[in-house]
């Protein structure tokens, strides 16, 4: 999937969800309409590995994890912004989103966990 067709999914998820908070209520919502088995979700993660192949996903790297910024707030994905991180074996540092966050977990080893979490949605509501 090139960037016009990602972008494109980005959009029809932010549009569906802009007037959310990100909590656990949020996530179950994501997890029963783009979940796991949903093929927007195989879509997003197929694109996802092909643009890290392919260089302009995760062009950063620090201690061991692979991340950048691919879509900024106010652009493809209204009030959002989209980060992609690659981790692998390792733990990324604490932190805190005064705004929340939304984690769409998206294992490349079938048992890897993302705090705590396997495949599918997380909703951190504002610190």
């Amino acid at each position: 999937m090139s960037r016009e067709p990602f972008d494109s999914r980005i959009a029809e998820l932010a549009a569906a969800i802009c007037e959310r908070t990100p909590d656990d209520s949020l996530a179950g919502f994501l997890n029963a309409e783009y979940g796991p088995r949903s093929e927007w979700f195989a879509a997003v993660k197929a694109a996802c590995e092909q643009a890290i192949a392919d260089g302009w996903m995760c062009d950063r790297e620090a201690g061991g994890i692979r991340y950048g910024r691919v879509t900024r707030p106010d652009t493809t994905a209204g009030p959002f912004s989209v980060d992609v991180v690659s981790m692998d074996d390792c733990r990324g540092p604490y932190h805190v989103h005064p705004e929340g966050e939304i984690d769409m977990v998206m294992p490349l080893d079938g048992d890897a966990r993302f705090d705590g979490h396997g495949a599918g949605w997380v909703g951190y509501p504002p610190a």
